[in-house]
């Protein structure tokens, strides 16, 4: 059983705040409820599965008092609407959002059928607007209060042949950057976080091939392939008074790797080992 308490104090100042999730049934939206409560927050857990939703709260060990969950379609108002609802009849006012719901679909772009290309944007992207819309008015009633949108390092850089799913997280970055200028006069932040290579149960089917995993934990400066620990502790950060001058940014967690790009290049003469080799000395 976990130790939640609602009045310890927590360096994040967390402290009791209403804070909603979305995607919360996933290993990243459940890591960050996990932390999110952790820290003293209460916590709604948001996925489209309820069911799901629910066991997710059940591993959490969090009393009713301090976390609730719900099933909610991101990508229909009635449903987020109702959502939204709920939180504030049961937890409160929302203090903190943090859009996490997405879906990803492969496929390529001349044969991609446009119903597909429509749900998949209508989840990740509209579904992040109808939740800042919903709770974001709570928020404003409140005086101000903080998002936290988690992007992908795909919507920077393109990730072929899985349909909508770049577009859809590039325009994430844009939508945040759009409200935290709309909503700064509200007290109210918005912000990114941008994984890559995160192993969460969605992606697991790729770690399971010993070769993948090896070549990619090789790409990685860091070694080693990214846990949803390592998003929820950017998104925590983001949240909370921590970041209070943080405003319309976007924080990669990727190990590094968006920096290695040029060093895969072969470039003759400045590689590693032409860098180790002695340079010539003339006569």
């Amino acid at each position: 059983m976990n130790d939640f308490p609602a009045t310890a104090p927590h360096w994040l100042g967390l402290n009791d705040r209403v804070c909603v999730v979305t995607g919360a049934a996933g290993g990243i939206g459940t890591e960050v409820a996990r932390q999110l409560l952790g820290a003293g927050a209460r916590v709604a857990l948001l996925d489209l599965d309820g069911a799901q939703a629910a066991r997710a709260l059940d591993t959490l060990g969090a009393p009713p008092e301090r976390a609730i969950a719900l099933g909610c379609d991101v990508s229909s108002e009635a449903s987020v609407q109702a959502a939204a609802e709920a939180v504030r009849r049961q937890l409160g006012p929302a203090q903190v959002l943090v859009n996490n719901a997405g879906a990803l679909y492969a496929g390529a772009l001349l044969e991609l059928p446009i119903e597909r290309w429509n749900q998949l944007l209508a989840v990740n992207l509209g579904g992040y607007l109808l939740c800042a819309q919903q709770f974001g008015r709570q928020m404003r009633e409140q005086g101000g209060g903080s998002m936290v949108h988690v992007g992908s390092v795909s919507g920077s850089v393109p990730q072929p042949f899985s349909g909508a799913y770049s577009v859809s997280k590039a325009g994430v970055a844009m939508l945040s950057r759009l409200l935290a200028v709309e909503l700064a006069e509200s007290r109210i932040r918005s912000n990114l976080v941008s994984p890559a290579m995160i192993r969460t149960p969605m992606s697991e089917g790729i770690y399971a091939q010993d070769a993948v995993r090896t070549l990619r934990e090789r790409i990685v400066p860091a070694g080693r392939i990214g846990t949803p620990a390592d998003i929820a502790q950017a998104v925590l950060f983001l949240a909370s008074d921590q970041a209070a001058y943080v405003n319309g940014q976007e924080i990669l967690v990727d190990g590094g790797l968006t920096q290695t790009w040029l060093g895969l290049i072969p470039r003759p003469g400045f590689q590693k080992e032409d860098a180790a080799a002695p340079a010539a000395v003339q006569a």
